[in-house]
């Protein structure tokens, strides 16, 4: 019997004893309450409260809440949302916003606020999602709608409007709910990202169909500018081809004027050198146009001027007409002989 009792205090206090023990994970607060009441907080980073065994009071009278202290990911759910239209014309279109959430319990200090004020990390992701799911949908309305889409460039170097537009739109809900939310549930904000934006799909066929409609209208605009500058330019070239034609033809008939003197200086040098062969040439040539027609028939006397070139042609060593003799006179011209010989011209 005192065998059994000694066993069976040994037994109770090796379970009082793992009971009073309790271990603290790195990645983790630990809230420590005795009989309720709130006694100490252990971070698992900390020094004599960090990670490792620790000793208090057993179980039942000790209980011990573990909470991540690592960063969360909350991914909120898609928000409808209506943007506003600067012009006026209308409420302007339905867009659906996704965006997600990181934060974190702000520090061990922060484990006793955080508890009181959500109870649990499932619990400050049901309240978190919503709470800034409205603020994300109060803020949004009050932007222009292509300062979402557009693609144009931003003021700022290698980044676009939309860029900025929503740096804007993280920086302004990180200024309204960070020191909101450290406040009232002990929480770091850490950063608020957009994901999407995109139009419902109930109203985003007719979305497509009237952006189609639109660059079709601005890809006329743009073809008829284009046919414009098209024409612009066909004219100017016309213009400035009709321009150098005249030129061309100017300098043309310059040059041929210049050459046709200059063919005359030499004909009439060469005329002066040998008168008699310059006009037989003349007359062969003359010859050449009223024999050369095949379709031509010509009676005419052997007896003819014209025909005394064929049987009296010019000689080399032959006297130049109206050149003096040794008598003193002239020698005859060809036309003064045929006169002579045919007076009557027969």
């Amino acid at each position: 019997m005192k065998w059994f009792i000694a066993i069976l205090v040994v037994v109770v206090i090796l379970v009082v004893a793992r009971l009073s023990m309790f271990t603290v994970d790195a990645a983790e607060y630990a809230f420590v309450t005795v009989l309720g009441r709130h006694t100490d907080t252990f971070d698992g980073v900390g020094g004599d409260t960090g990670a490792g065994l620790h000793v208090s009071w057993p179980w039942p009278i000790r209980s011990v809440q573990r909470l991540d202290r690592r960063l969360q990911i909350l991914d909120l759910k898609p928000t409808e949302v209506l943007t506003y239209d600067p012009t006026g014309k209308s409420v302007g279109e339905n867009m659906t916003v996704e965006a997600f959430v990181t934060w974190k319990i702000a520090g061990r200090d922060q484990v006793d606020r955080f508890i009181q004020g959500l109870g649990s990390v499932e619990q400050a992701r049901a309240i978190l999602g919503p709470w800034i799911s409205g603020k994300l949908g109060a803020i949004i309305p009050q932007m222009p709608l292509d300062d979402l889409i557009s693609t144009a460039a931003g003021a700022q170097p290698g980044k676009t409007r939309v860029d900025e537009t929503i740096e804007g739109l993280q920086s302004k809900l990180m200024k309204s709910l960070k020191d909101q939310v450290l406040d009232e549930f002990g929480i770091d904000l850490v950063d608020i990202r957009m994901r999407r934006f995109n139009h419902p799909v109930k109203v985003r066929q007719s979305i497509f169909q009237r952006i189609k409609s639109e660059r079709e209208r601005k890809a006329a605009k743009y073809q008829s500018e284009g046919k414009y500058i098209a024409d612009n330019i066909e004219i100017a070239a016309k213009q400035s081809e009709r321009e150098l034609l005249a030129k061309a033809n100017a300098e043309s008939e310059k040059l041929k004027g210049q050459a046709d003197a200059e063919a005359m200086l030499i004909r009439n040098q060469a005329h002066s050198q040998d008168p008699e062969f310059y006009a037989f040439l003349k007359k062969m040539d003359k010859l050449q146009s009223i024999l050369g027609d095949n379709r031509t028939v010509l009676l005419l006397s052997t007896h003819r001027p014209l025909f005394d070139l064929l049987f009296a042609p010019p000689r080399p060593d032959s006297p130049r007409p109206d050149s003096p003799r040794p008598d003193g006179k002239l020698n005859p011209s060809p036309e003064s002989k045929q006169k002579t010989t045919n007076p009557g011209g027969q």
